[in-house]
């Protein structure tokens, strides 16, 4: 069975979930951190770099070049302190929804 595609509009929590727990990473770090954890989630380029320039864009993560050990330049990514405000809130609301669809599907 093929992995899907992140589940749409979950991305950026899981983004900001694993900048909160992992510390600074870069893009490829990030989707490898995700994929390691769930074997059903799979992060695309086309979907991880522009989720990650929204979030910078609303100030929830910021960026800086910096050199890898083997010499390459990369994009580094950490979380905000608004990030960790969006985070907490955005958890809240996804822990919720799961337990309302869980629910759900149980009685019905």
């Amino acid at each position: 069975m093929s992995k899907p595609d992140a589940l749409q509009g979950s991305l950026p929590l899981l983004v900001l979930k694993i900048l909160d727990r992992r510390g600074p990473l870069h893009g490829y770090g990030i989707t490898a951190q995700i994929e390691a954890i769930s074997d059903l989630l799979r992060v695309e380029e086309g979907s991880l770099y522009p989720a990650l320039h929204r979030l910078e864009e609303a100030g929830l993560v910021r960026a800086k070049w910096t050199t890898t050990e083997n010499k390459r330049r990369a994009r580094m990514y950490e979380i905000t302190r608004a990030g960790r405000k969006q985070l907490q809130e955005e958890e809240s609301r996804w822990t919720s929804v799961a337990a309302a669809i869980g629910q759900v599907l149980r009685e019905a």
